[in-house]
């Protein structure tokens, strides 16, 4: 087959996945639109109030999350100062919720496409969830303990927030969809050259150490790489074609979530937040050591489920492609 072939071959592939990926995205985008600008998120939020205060952080900034983890996290970095001044937190205050912010952001899209890969979204979110509550948990102790980052905060920049039209909300939306199909195209090319010239053996070797300590293996590991760098929707989008084709066995693909859910666009997420003046070491350093060794946890507990009830409680059965035997789904 010649190269032009191959790579009309690719971006067939790719479309069809970005049609699934739209089908997610659109209605989940506008529903959690319409939740924010009906004010339904600013009612709900002050259940938060308690989580917040186990951080030691403002009441208010229950809004800023609960935003961010069902629109994501520049809806919630925008809200930010307009509900807390900047003077009112330390460095050690705003990496604690850039943390919490950072693990559990956009659920609502991003574990739809991570149960397309295979992954219950129940469960893939609630260890989600789980982790970022632990994790801020663990920092805050921390920092408080050690009185390290307390000091004011001193933001690089301050968002500047205003009220975007119905008419402006689809043209972005719009504008970021054609780039993701642009971004899909080139990395599934990009991926296939990488495996072809021998450099994706070479970096993998570099990530392999890592990947191995959180029980990922195999072709996984690209595209957990994938995930890690650029984000869940990019690493998802890419399982979920691989998933289906049955080369990166179900065990493999659900490690490869859990660990991408935990640490994901570890590049311009972080960069975001530091430049609002979230400390590196919370929010990028500990948050890779703590995602390694949370996977390692949970893919030790997968290891021991047998598949009948890894199939039944961890797996959407929906989703498994048809390499898969089905008999360990049905015994008990």
């Amino acid at each position: 087959m010649s190269i032009p072939q191959l790579l009309l071959g690719k971006l067939r592939e790719t479309l069809r996945l970005y049609i699934d990926l739209i089908r997610i995205i659109v209605p989940v985008t506008v529903a959690a639109e319409i939740l924010a600008r009906t004010g339904v998120i600013a009612a709900v939020a002050p259940a938060l109030a308690p989580v917040m205060d186990l951080y030691g952080l403002p009441a208010d900034l229950g809004l800023a999350l609960l935003t961010g983890m069902l629109v994501g996290i520049w809806s919630a970095v925008l809200l930010v100062f307009t509900l807390v001044p900047v003077e009112a937190l330390t460095v050690a205050d705003f990496t604690v919720f850039s943390s919490l912010l950072l693990i559990c952001h956009s659920l609502p899209i991003e574990q739809k496409i991570i149960q397309k890969a295979g992954p219950g979204f129940l469960v893939s979110t609630v260890i989600r969830i789980a982790g970022g509550l632990v994790y801020a948990a663990i920092l805050h102790r921390v920092l408080e303990a050690t009185g390290w980052l307390n000091r004011p905060l001193e933001p690089a920049w301050i968002p500047m927030s205003g009220e975007v039209t119905w008419g402006g909300f689809f043209i972005g939306l719009g504008e970021t969809l054609l780039w993701m199909l642009v971004i899909l195209v080139v990395l599934a090319w990009l991926l296939d050259f990488l495996k072809w010239s021998g450099i994706m053996d070479r970096l993998m070797a570099l990530l392999d150490p890592v990947l191995r300590l959180a029980g990922i293996r195999g072709d996984a590991r690209q595209l957990t790489a994938v995930g890690m760098f650029l984000g869940v929707t990019y690493g998802g989008a890419l399982l979920i074609r691989e998933a289906r084709s049955g080369r990166i066995e179900p065990r493999q693909v659900f490690m490869a979530c859990m660990f991408m859910g935990l640490a994901h666009s570890v590049i311009e997420d972080t960069l975001i937040l530091m430049a609002l003046g979230a400390d590196a070491g919370g929010i990028l350093a500990g948050r890779l050591v703590f995602a390694v060794a949370a996977s390692a946890l949970i893919a030790a507990v997968a290891a021991r489920t047998p598949d009948a009830r890894f199939f039944r409680w961890y797996y959407d059965r929906r989703q498994m492609p048809e390499v898969v035997s089905p008999s360990p789904v049905r015994t008990s």
